[in-house]
């Protein structure tokens, strides 16, 4: 199976680099090749993307460690709480990580620490999801064409996927430093965007040397020398997973919740946001993307009934629209909190309020828009007043 068609269990909904320009699109690839390893033998960036485009993965299993410092307020255990998705904890702090794949419908994923273990597991048409500290489990029978949307980077190729379909014309791809990942050799692969308004200064891709599969996946924010996000193996073995790691045998006194199947043709966050009028399924917000590459910007703007004005609302001191109550009821609330405790901005685009990271912003406006990208908070404005 081709690296780069891997749909995994969880990928990486970047949603401003979807639907931008794919590799081949008239990026600028470095002609030098990285000599700092004499044991590996010269490649150009222009060799090791075809190496990564025609790669080949038939099974894989291994540890993987994820580090996140954005630097970002409290909102990613929030929007867990929110969405029931603790996963989505993943896009802050240290996380480890163990990963089975054994084709596009056999994949696992086990979040480990302290306090127990949180599994995702795909076996065929068959979804299901464990918590060990909660002793709860939940199944879902995926459609025919099953592609699973996810909120982090299971692993450096989940990653390198997204980043590498940013390649245009404004990113400089070249080779950096080969080296060792995991104990196997590596290639380094750097896309570098051009544009002043990308907060991304460098992407760097570490792919073995051998399988031509990424092993570690690190984005630097302007300015900083380490990263700000890493997904990296410390473990990984090529060797196809037995087929038992896929089956799930719920566990004596496990509360087993059967989930309903996703409607054909329902909207999935990640799917063709680049395209007009995409985003806008059934139950979906108005949503657009302007501009390309580093820069995108995507806007969306929703009805009180799809929850984002709702916690617009309560971040200008109103109340969330709706019914809500139990887990979801307190996560919107502390969610809101959060929102509400942003710094107001204004200008002659309108009024809103803004969150900054070390690679992203993200912009709400008053008049019901979300404005977010790998950009300065000026590019926003500017694409906010138009």
């Amino acid at each position: 199976m081709s690296v780069l068609k891997n749909h995994a269990v969880l990928r990486w909904l970047v949603p401003v680099t979807a639907g931008v320009a794919v590799i081949g699109g008239g990026a600028a690839v470095g002609t030098f090749a990285a000599t700092a390893d004499p044991a590996l033998p010269p490649r150009t960036a222009a060799q090791l993307l075809e190496d990564l485009r025609t790669s080949r993965l038939d099974g894989l299993s291994g540890t993987v460690v994820q580090r996140a410092d954005l630097g970002l307020p409290p909102i990613a255990n929030l929007a867990g709480m929110a969405g029931g998705d603790e996963l989505t904890s993943l896009i802050s702090g240290t996380h480890t990580l163990r990963v089975w794949y054994a084709g596009p419908d056999r994949q696992r994923l086990a979040l480990v620490d302290t306090l127990g273990e949180r599994d995702v597991l795909r076996n065929g048409r068959d979804l299901w999801t464990w918590n060990s500290r909660a002793n709860t489990a939940s199944h879902r029978t995926l459609p025919a064409d099953g592609e699973l949307a996810a909120s982090a980077p299971a692993t450096p190729a989940d990653a390198a996927d997204r980043a590498l379909a940013a390649i245009d014309p404004t990113t400089a791809v070249t080779v950096g430093r080969s080296g060792s990942v995991a104990g196997r050799s590596v290639y380094e692969l750097v896309l570098t965007p051009r544009d002043k308004d990308s907060l991304v200064h460098q992407v760097r891709i570490a792919l073995d040397a051998k399988e031509h599969v990424p092993l570690r996946f690190e984005v630097l924010a302007d300015g900083a020398d380490e990263p700000a996000f890493e997904v990296a193996f410390t473990q990984v073995d090529f060797r196809t997973p037995d087929a038992d790691q896929f089956r799930f045998n719920p566990p004596p006194g496990v509360t087993v919740t059967e989930e309903k199947a996703d409607r054909p043709g329902k909207h999935r966050p990640d799917a063709d946001l680049g395209k007009p009028g995409a985003g806008r399924g059934t139950d979906a917000p108005d949503v657009r993307t302007v501009g390309t590459g580093w820069t995108t910007v995507l806007v969306a703007k929703l009805d009180a009934a799809g929850g984002l004005d709702a916690a617009g609302g309560a971040a200008r001191g109103g109340k969330p629209a709706g019914p809500a109550g139990g887990t979801e009821a307190a996560g919107a609330d502390a969610l809101a909190k959060v929102l509400g405790g942003l710094p107001q901005v204004s200008g002659d685009w309108g009024s809103g309020r803004l969150l900054t990271s070390k690679l992203f912003s993200v912009l709400l406006t008053d008049d019901g828009r979300v404005l977010v990208g790998l950009v300065t908070p000026e590019r926003l404005y500017q694409v906010a007043k138009g």
